[in-house]
């Protein structure tokens, strides 16, 4: 249909929101193409947007239109590359049949350095790992009223910035971890309102953080470099048009102040008698030296393109004496601190100490921190009340111990990647419902600036294996399309010159530094872990609609493919090697061998093999490169072939077998129904038993609900008995456990012991890993399941149980909120509310028998729903039963 005329106007629908592809807060952003995307609402149910129109000005000058376009695209909308510091506004209107919407409100768009760096210097003092923070300073005077300043700041080691006595942002451990040795992020930050005319004064502390600090597992330490200090450029416009630009050079001067210590690992100790505000004018540092150049290439400096890490949460904590001490509790495992307030007296020495669970006894369980300290200590410079908080550091924790003063305040502030929340569930199992939460709580305390596996203990380490696993439920939870891009580009840094993907991300593992069940672990092109390369670029692109992300990483996947085919050779499979990771913490294996699985590791690594191959062909597709596509694809029919020939008899013998051939298309379809059989008999032989580990638990529900075993789907999820999901909820968990029987029905806690020779055991209570169901609980129990990318068509198929009654549920799609509420009434029918967002269209797939009757909106049913609220009645639904115990 051709547009309409300019002159046509429709007043019943509105451009509501426009973005760009990064996040809205974010200033300097990097140079790449803007990719724009917006929501359209309409109370006309006829509406669809058949074109839209953008128009654009640049640093404030006149609008200038371009011309319209037809067509439904809406996500990743694509315009030129910004150019260094330019600031660009955006509108877009869209056409429907009855005519053109009004334009959007504004979007600015503004951008960071450019190639050559950001035209000041690394500074640095001479200063000691682990030792006291150094903080460096410089005074300027501004001979204008500021119109706008930007600070573009970074730093070896993480920075905290204040002007004229107040924090230049509310950003943590900025600039948060990447690859160091080749990308380290710039934040652009608006500081107009904290400067004046006149005298003014900047500060910088920067501390070793992942830069060179304590960290990993083996207790390295300077992994990136031996040396810390901050990189800045302070640019101010005035309201007359005169500029001013301060940068690091060698005319500022650096010294020490309060921070004496501060450890990611072991925490931080503070001197409060040492304590200045080195950012206001007329500080004496006349005792401070000198700064020295530190000489690092300008390109390692990136604008940043992901959200920072910040506070995102403050929970009140109780207290209760114990002993000598005042024990304190969150009521909710999170990455982050305590913020105390005690009274106490001059020269005191407060100490906190954390912990995620309590022994039986009730003291702090530490064992499973391994050499992690996690203890903050504050020496007190006078008497009475004063609040307390550490800084550079962060811990896992729900509990926490002070010794030294009287406590009377206690906040435990949780920090995590700023990313907006995106899922939302519930529904009539309360402990179905809490152990959602639960997910919830571990990913925003796993994503912090990368997808850690755990955050407490000596390692809080990028695993790729957890992040394949659980990204589907990532992007279901939190808008993380950002911040996949951004880890996934350290990924492919970290990549060997043969293709080969490293265990976690960004890389610190080195060689000797793992011993697994054979000394000197090669932790690199390992199954599952490394198959990230093409699971999580496939996985953002599901969830999120755009392609920007699959065209970035289209050559790391083929190099790690490439790789699997040079490790397979002429044998087509890959060989028996001295380790793999395997179904990882099946519950079966021995605790302290997590790699022995039931399954073979062999088998998985093949099926993984097949995996990667058939979504490096999909993303080919794409992206149009038609012919390569074509080659992945016969390729992964040529490997699931010889995988099937070699482990076929034995794939319906466990259950992540059985799930790995359903899900990967490893089985022929005349074998696919005996295979589900056998899996789902296995499930109710076990009355729901999870035998599934790191690799079989995100796939085995999906396997059963696709092959029509959804009753035993539902057997698994509402199982009570370890290992289960809900049992970690019955033990009063509120994230979820590393070890299916973390903690034991008497209240002993797994040793975590490991047969690796590594000093301490493996035992965390903040693992995303086992929550990656959650995506299939939004799928299956809400029924909200993306057929196209982004939900574009979604399949409305809400799946009522005798245990679970009732659920609602909304995800934010690129398009709107997409949200369903049903609930089986009195009478036994099913009653839903449905709203579909502008551009979406509605596929049902409702639970119905013979006798039921669909209605929606109070007529017959149609096939498919477009945007609006509506109204479903089904009489009779089917409703699965399942014999679970109350929530």
């Amino acid at each position: 249909m051709a547009l309409p005329p300019i002159t046509q106007h429709d007043r019943r629908t509105t451009v509501a929101e426009l973005r760009s592809g990064f996040d809205p807060r974010l200033l300097g952003v990097p140079l790449d193409p803007v990719a724009l995307r917006w929501r359209v609402e309409s109370d006309d149910p006829d509406a669809r947007q058949l074109g839209a129109q953008l128009r654009l000005r640049t640093d404030g000058g006149d609008w200038i239109e371009r011309a319209p376009f037809a067509g439904e695209a809406s996500i990743d909308v694509l315009d030129a590359p910004l150019a260094p510091r330019e600031m660009r506004d955006y509108a877009v209107r869209v056409a429907t049949p009855a005519g053109w919407s009004e334009w959007s409100a504004p979007l600015r768009v503004e951008g960071g350095h450019g190639p050559e760096g950001l035209g000041a210097d690394v500074v640095d003092i001479p200063s000691e790992i682990g030792g006291p923070v150094p903080v460096f300073r410089r005074e300027f005077d501004v001979p204008f009223v500021v119109r706008r300043a930007r600070l573009r700041i970074s730093a070896l080691g993480v920075y905290a910035a204040r002007i004229n006595g107040a924090a230049a942002s509310d950003e943590v451990l900025a600039p948060g971890w990447t690859s160091y040795q080749e990308r380290i992020l710039v934040d652009t930050l608006d500081v107009t309102a904290l400067l004046v005319p006149g005298r003014n004064a900047i500060s910088i502390a920067v501390a070793d953080g992942w830069y060179r600090g304590r960290f990993g597992f083996a207790g390295r330490t300077a992994i990136y470099g031996d040396r810390i200090g901050p990189v800045a450029r302070l640019e101010l416009e005035g309201d007359d048009g005169r500029t001013l630009a301060v940068a690091t050079d060698d005319d500022w001067r650096g010294g020490f102040g309060a921070v004496r210590a501060a450890s990611l690992y072991d925490g931080t100790r503070i001197d409060l008698a040492l304590a200045a505000d080195a950012s206001i004018t007329g500080f004496d540092d006349r005792e401070w030296m000198p700064v020295s150049i530190v000489p690092v290439q300008p390109a390692r400096f990136r604008p940043r393109g992901v959200a920072p890490v910040r506070a995102v949460a403050e929970l009140p904590m109780t207290a209760a004496p114990r002993g000598t001490a005042t024990a304190l509790d969150a009521g909710q495992n999170i990455s982050g601190w305590v913020r105390l307030v005690v009274d106490g007296r001059a020269g005191d020495v407060v100490t906190v100490r954390h912990a995620e669970v309590l022994e039986p006894d009730g003291a702090l369980h530490t064992a499973a921190l391994r050499t992690a300290r996690a203890t903050d200590e504050y020496v007190l410079d006078r008497d009475g009340r004063v609040e307390l908080e550490p800084v550079f550091t962060f811990h896992g924790f729900r509990h926490a111990e002070v010794t030294g003063a009287e406590v009377i305040d206690a906040v435990a502030v949780a920090i995590s990647s700023d990313l907006a929340r995106r899922g939302r569930f519930s529904s009539s199992h309360a402990t179905l419902d809490r152990f959602h939460e639960n997910v919830v709580w571990s990913q925003r305390d796993n994503f912090v600036s990368v997808p850690t596996d755990c955050p407490q203990r000596d390692e809080r380490l990028g695993w790729t294996g957890d992040a394949q696993a659980f990204a589907p439920t990532a992007n279901t939870l939190f808008d993380t399309e950002s911040f996949w891009a951004s880890w996934l580009r350290d990924l492919e840094i970290d990549q060997t010159d043969e293709g080969g993907v490293a265990s976690v991300v960004p890389n610190i593992i080195f060689p000797g530094d793992m011993q697994m069940a054979v000394p000197d672990t090669d932790t690199m092109g390992r199954a599952a872990w490394a198959d990230a390369a093409a699971i999580v670029p496939l996985a953002v692109y599901d969830s999120f609609g755009g392609d920007r992300v699959l065209a970035a990483q289209l050559r790391s996947m083929r190099r790690w493919v490439d790789h699997l085919r040079r490790r397979a050779g002429q044998q087509v499979l890959l060989p028996e090697e001295p380790f793999q990771y395997g179904d990882w913490l099946d519950p079966d294996a021995p605790a302290d061998r997590p790699w022995d699985a039931k399954v073979p590791a062999r088998y998985v690594a093949n099926a993984y093999y097949v995996r990667s191959a058939r979504l490096l062909a999909r993303a080919e597709r794409r992206l149009g490169e038609d012919a390569a596509a074509s080659e992945h694809e016969a390729l992964a029919d040529r490997v699931a072939g010889a995988v099937w020939a070699e482990w076929g008899g034995i794939a319906a013998d466990t259950q992540t077998g059985a799930a790995l051939a359903l899900e990967f298309d490893l089985a022929p379809d005349a074998e696919r129904g005996r295979i589900a059989d056998a899996l789902a008999a296995n499930v109710r032989a076990e009355r729901g038993r999870i035998a599934t580990g790191f690799v079989g638990t995100s796939l085995v529900l999906f396997a059963l609900s696709r092959t029509g075993h959804i009753a035993e789907a539902y057997e698994m999820l509402l199982r009570r008995d370890a290992p289960s999901w809900l049992y970690q909820v019955d033990r009063g968990a509120t994230t979820v456990w590393e070890r299916w029987d973390a903690i034991k029905l008497d209240g002993s806690i797994h040793s975590g012991d490991l047969d690796s020779g590594d000093d301490g055991g493996m035992i965390s209570f903040n693992h995303y890993a086992y929550g990656a169901m959650v995506d299939w609980v939004y799928r299956n129990v809400a029924g909200l399941e993306p057929v196209e990318p982004g939900y574009r068509t979604v399949r409305v198929g809400p799946r009522p149980a005798s245990a679970l009654r009732a659920a609602r549920a909304e995800i934010d799609t690129a398009y709107g909120p997409l949200a369903i509420d049903w609930r089986l009434d009195d009478d036994g029918c099913l009653d839903a509310e449905l709203t579909v967002p502008f551009g979406v269209t509605a596929e049902l797939d409702l639970p119905t028998t013979v006798d039921s009757v669909v209605t929606v909106d109070g007529e017959q049913a149609p096939g498919a729903l477009r945007h609006g609220i509506h109204r479903i009645s089904v009489t009779a639904p089917a409703v699965i039963a399942v014999d679970a115990p109350a929530s």
